[in-house]
């Protein structure tokens, strides 16, 4: 049984709010390039607005990641 069940159970948690969070930037990205007036405007949005929201969105993912890693890295630590 491993000791950093906390670190876990917040990675699952935290996975699956990034997972949201990249399907709601993206709708809302589209949602976005419709709303906009104008051919510029809407590239704009497609190309630096959208990868931002979808950049930013998976950082919970990221620290999801982190989280794993460290519980991994103390079960390893604390199996020697």
């Amino acid at each position: 049984m491993t000791q950093y069940g906390a670190l876990r159970t917040w990675s699952v948690f935290l996975t699956l709010l990034g997972i949201l969070y990249v399907v709601l930037a993206v709708a809302g990205t589209i949602i976005w390039a419709i709303e906009v007036d104008g051919f510029w405007p809407t590239l704009g949005v497609l190309l630096v607005g959208g990868p931002i929201a979808v950049f930013l969105a998976t950082l919970p993912i990221a620290l999801a990641q982190a989280f794993r890693a460290l519980a991994d890295v103390g079960d390893t630590v604390a199996a020697r």
